[in-house]
C-alpha cells in the first residue's frame, strides 16, 4: 500500500490499494465548496452510516459525498488503511469508492454519483419517478444486487458481511444495473456506534430476528434483508406501511399469507405492465421467502440464491417455515446496550424464535 494522507498542512493526492486501485484525498475545505456547504439542497440520502449529499468538484466530476454520521476512532493512517482494502474490491455491482477525508475528526466517503439514484427513490419513493421498471429491469436489478452480495460473501476474503442491505442502499445507473452502497463501513465506525437508524424509514423491516434481538451478524442476516428487498421488487411497495390496514402493513407478512391461500401471483405489481412472467415472479417470491425463514440454518447461501434466480435449480417450499417479521426497534436510548431480549422489540412471528445454538452462530454456509 501506498500511504499517502494528509499531514499537517501537507496533503499528497492518492492513496494506492494493492489491487492498484487509487483513492484520491480531498481536504474538508474542498467537499465543503463541491456541496455548498453540505447544504439541504444538496442532501440526496440519509442512512444508518450517515447523510449523502451531491457534489460538484472543480474539475466539474459530479460525486456522492457520504459524511459518516460516527466520528471514528481510528487515527488516520488506520481510517485509510481500511479504506485501500475496500477500494480494492471492484465488482459490476459494487459502488466504486473514489475518495475519502480525514481531516481532524471528519470522516467523509467520495463515490462516484449514480444519475438514477436509489431504489427506495425509484421503484419504492412516494414521488415516483419516471423510470419504466419493466419485468425484465427488476430481473436484472434483483439478480444484480445477489451478484454483488455473493462477492461480498463468497469471493472477498475475509467475507465482508454488508450489515445494513436495504433499498436505499442499491443505487442505480443510467443502464438501471444495480450497484450496491455502504459495505465494509461497519470496520470504519467505534465499536460502540451502531449504523442501524430508527430515522431511516424500513431499516428496522429489513433486519433479521437473530440479528435485531440479540445484536448477532452473519452472512445469514444479510440473505435476510435480501430475501425482503427481493419482495420489494416484486411488488413494488415498501417492506412496512403504517398507512394500510393492520394485516397488510407488513410485505413480509402479507406475502406469506398470499402464499398459503396459493395466490402469490395477486401480490405481484400491477405496474409491471405486459411483460410480467407471472411465473418467474411468484418464484422469485418464493426465493424470498426462503431467504426470510426464522431460523437462518435454513436460509439458502447467496450462490444457490443465484440459482434459483436465474433457473438453474428448482425452488423446492416442501419444508419452508413462516418467517418473522420485525415490526420496531428502539435504539434511541443508550447505543452502548444491544437488545438482549423480547422485551426491547415488538416482533410479529408466526413462528417461535428459537435461541442459536453455537453451530448456527458460526455457520457461514448451509443449503
Amino acid at each position: 500500500m501506498a500511504c499517502c494522507f494528509m499531514c499537517g498542512t501537507d496533503m499528497k493526492q492518492k492513496v494506492e490499494g494493492e489491487g492498484g486501485n487509487k483513492v484520491k484525498v480531498f481536504s474538508y475545505s474542498e467537499l465543503r465548496k463541491a456541496t455548498h456547504g453540505f447544504s439541504g439542497a444538496n442532501k440526496i440520502g440519509e442512512g444508518g452510516f450517515g447523510s449523502v449529499f451531491r457534489g460538484r468538484l472543480k474539475d466539474g466530476t459530479i460525486v456522492a459525498v457520504k459524511v459518516l454520521s460516527a466520528n471514528s476512532r481510528q487515527g488516520v493512517r488506520e481510517f485509510v488503511t481500511e479504506l485501500t482494502a475496500i477500494s480494492d474490491i471492484v465488482h459490476e455491482n459494487l459502488i466504486t469508492l473514489i475518495g475519502c477525508c480525514a481531516e481532524g475528526s471528519h470522516r467523509i466517503l467520495v463515490y462516484n454519483y449514480l444519475e438514477n439514484n436509489s431504489l427506495a427513490c425509484t421503484l419504492l419513493g412516494s414521488g415516483r419517478s419516471n423510470i419504466r421498471f419493466n419485468w425484465r429491469a427488476r430481473v436484472k436489478i434483483a439478480i444484480g444486487v445477489a451478484h454483488g452480495l455473493a462477492y461480498l460473501h463468497e469471493e472477498i476474503r475475509p467475507p465482508i458481511i454488508h450489515r445494513d442491505i436495504k433499498a436505499s442502499n442499491i443505487l442505480l445507473d443510467k443502464d438501471l444495473t444495480p450497484k450496491i452502497s455502504d459495505f465494509g463501513l461497519a470496520r470504519l465506525l467505534p465499536p460502540n456506534a451502531t449504523h442501524v437508524s430508527t430515522r431511516v424509514a424500513g431499516t428496522i423491516g429489513y433486519l433479521a430476528p437473530e440479528y435485531a434481538l440479540r445484536g448477532q451478524v452473519t452472512k445469514k442476516s444479510d440473505i435476510y434483508s435480501f430475501g425482503v428487498l427481493l419482495l420489494e421488487i416484486v411488488c413494488g411497495r415498501c417492506n412496512h406501511n403504517a398507512r394500510l390496514p393492520e394485516g397488510d402493513q407488513f410485505l413480509l407478512e402479507r406475502t406469506w399469507t398470499y402464499y398459503e391461500q396459493g395466490k402469490l401471483e395477486e401480490i405481484i405489481d400491477i405496474d409491471i405492465g405486459d411483460a410480467l412472467d407471472v411465473e418467474e415472479a411468484c418464484r422469485f417470491l418464493k426465493v424470498g421467502l426462503l431467504c426470510t425463514q426464522d431460523a437462518m440454518k435454513l436460509r439458502p447461501n447467496m450462490t444457490n440464491i443465484i440459482h434459483m434466480l436465474t433457473g438453474e435449480k428448482g425452488v423446492s417450499m416442501d419444508r419452508v417455515t413462516k418467517p418473522a417479521v420485525i415490526g420496531d426497534l428502539d435504539l434511541n436510548g443508550n447505543k452502548e446496550q444491544r437488545p438482549t431480549d423480547a422485551d426491547s422489540i415488538t416482533m410479529r412471528s408466526f413462528a417461535t424464535t428459537e435461541p442459536l445454538t453455537s453451530s448456527e452462530v458460526n455457520m457461514e454456509t448451509s443449503m
